[in-house]
């Protein structure tokens, strides 16, 4: 099983390791949410959806469908 930022537990950190580029918005690519970039889950909203995350200093919050198609090595 992979996983994904979706899986995060909060304030875990971990390296993106490949993206579903067909399924991930421009702006989120635009924003460093590239393979090697570290990534950390800050906070989860109370339903679990959106996840707000850190990305090359910027904070994110992105859809938890989303989420589950980055897939992350923890290091």
């Amino acid at each position: 099983m992979f996983k994904t930022i979706a899986n995060l537990q909060i304030g875990e950190k971990a390296f993106i390791e490949k993206l579903c580029l067909d399924n991930i918005p421009l702006k989120l690519l635009e924003m460093g949410c590239l393979p090697g970039i570290e990534v950390q889950l800050i906070q989860k909203a109370p339903m679990q959806d959106p996840l707000y995350i850190k990305v090359n200093g910027s904070h994110l919050a992105i859809r938890r469908e989303t989420a589950e198609k980055i897939t992350i090595v923890v290091k």
